[in-house]
């Protein structure tokens, strides 16, 4: 089996003003705000069929720091698991300023490009 894709990350200025104009433009409704980050999805809601776009708050979008990174969730095996098969697959830890208490893992594709992979399990589509 393999992971899916559950959300795409957006840093952004205005995650409020972002996040509702991505909306319209899918016809997406808010499924939650958090520590002024906000979540927009289909009606299914996170886990669904398609992802959903999470607005993170970011005072400065440095150049050349990536605004968008995917969140992915293992579908047969916990994320302890799905970590080790991710890691022999070629991927690599990376540090973009987590505490470490976090409970999810940010980790890097052969390029360098940041996903992170979320604890909870989904249904494979």
């Amino acid at each position: 089996m393999a992971c899916r894709l559950s959300e795409i990350v957006v840093d952004s200025r205005d995650p409020e003003a972002l996040a509702a104009w991505w909306a319209q433009v899918l016809g997406y409704r808010v499924l939650s705000r958090e520590d002024g980050a906000v979540e927009i999805g289909p009606a299914a809601g996170f886990g669904g069929p398609a992802p959903t776009l999470v607005f993170t708050p970011v005072a400065d979008l440095s150049p050349g720091k990536p605004r968008l990174h995917l969140d992915l969730n293992a579908t047969d095996r916990d994320q302890d698991a799905e970590l080790d098969r991710l890691l022999a697959l070629g991927a690599v830890h990376a540090d973009v300023g987590q505490t470490g208490a976090e409970n999810w893992h940010v980790l890097a594709d052969p390029e360098g490009n940041p996903f992170c992979l979320l604890r909870r399990r989904l249904d494979p589509l």
